[in-house]
């Protein structure tokens, strides 16, 4: 919403209420239609198609069309580079670390210079993925790699869809598109300097550890990363510690409504109803707006782990409400410690 600042005062009330009107609706089916498909077939990755789906639903972003093309070849693209560091560069410790770091930094360099958004958070997520899958066995990668592209391509259909379905009424504000940076930018490069002491630590933390059951932990303290708010330091964290204590909240609500009517269709109405107050808010001038796409998407990833047949309560969502809090938590902290003492910030 707030590339749409520019020309929001030549937008009429009626104008902005119909757009933030539809929007919340595009975010809500978009949302329960990818957690319909995926808890319906629960196929492995599943739970990376709503939380997916929720990232890109909760950005303004205009409908999809020939882009679906281009955005599956980058996935694919991704998912070869995660499988050449998974098979070939893991077993040597001490090249891949390094490389696996230098990649890291490229790939949020390349996001700093406006390259697309998507691209970027694939990329990540490949190279974080795929190689902690390695790390249990080396026919998980190859799986993994095909689940992951799957699981992508339905969070992108289904978010086609939603934006036909829903497309913005004719004549609203459309988010400003950015140019690609080319050549050194030093700004964009001290940002991917942070952002790889950030997150490379926890990536080799999770691969010591072989803490392959708590991969979403992973996967969200990534996305955490590319949140803008996650770069204001302390205080900045403080409010996503907020909003991410939010969703948990909100999942245990869902989990025990689920457990009081553990029918599909139940899961479907409530599943609407979250992701819809979720939605007006994210797309609302709220002080919060920012943070609740971290809420809806920490929600998404304690409840994917609690619905299985022998899913376990404490282990899926109390001890991933722990795990979640201290991602979020080491993100500010990490972040603080480096623009104190590394960049020479005050707060």
């Amino acid at each position: 919403m707030a590339a749409e600042a520019a020309g929001a005062a030549a937008v009429s009330p009626a104008m902005r209420r119909d757009l933030r009107r539809v929007r919340v609706l595009r975010f809500a089916v978009g949302a329960t239609l990818a957690s319909a498909i995926a808890y319906a077939y629960e196929w492995p990755l599943f739970y990376l198609t709503p939380v997916l789906a929720i990232s890109f639903l909760s950005h303004p972003l205009p409908a999809l069309g020939r882009k679906v093309v281009p955005m599956i070849l980058s996935v694919l693209a991704a998912v070869l580079l995660g499988m050449t560091y998974s098979l070939f560069l893991q077993p040597l410790p001490l090249v891949y670390i390094p490389l696996l770091g230098l990649t890291i930094f490229h790939i949020y360099y390349f996001m700093n210079r406006r390259g697309p958004f998507f691209v970027a958070l694939m990329t990540l997520l490949s190279v974080l993925i795929l190689p902690l899958a390695g790390v249990v066995d080396e026919l998980l990668v190859l799986w993994g790699g095909a689940y992951f592209a799957f699981s992508v391509a339905v969070a992108i259909l289904a978010c086609m869809l939603v934006g036909e379905l829903f497309p913005d009424p004719p004549g609203a504000p459309q988010p400003a598109k950015a140019a690609f940076q080319p050549g050194y930018v030093a700004a964009a490069a001290e940002a991917a300097l942070r952002s790889t002491l950030v997150v490379l630590p926890i990536a080799v933390l999770f691969m010591a550890l072989q803490l392959y059951s708590q991969i979403l932990v992973l996967v969200f303290a990534a996305m955490l990363s590319f949140v803008p708010q996650a770069a204001k330091g302390w205080a900045g964290g403080i409010k996503l510690l907020i909003s991410t204590l939010i969703g948990c909240a909100a999942a245990v609500v869902v989990y025990w409504l689920l457990v009081a009517v553990p029918e599909y269709h139940f899961f479907l109405v409530l599943w609407f109803l979250a992701m819809t107050a979720f939605a007006g808010i994210i797309f609302s001038e709220h002080p919060m707006a920012g943070y609740m796409g971290s809420a809806a998407t920490a929600m998404t990833v304690l409840v994917s782990g609690s619905l299985g047949a022998n899913a376990d309560f404490f282990d899926n969502v109390v001890i991933r409400v722990v795990l979640i809090a201290m991602a979020t938590l080491y993100v500010a902290a990490a972040l603080t410690v480096i623009d104190r003492f590394l960049f020479r910030r005050t707060a």
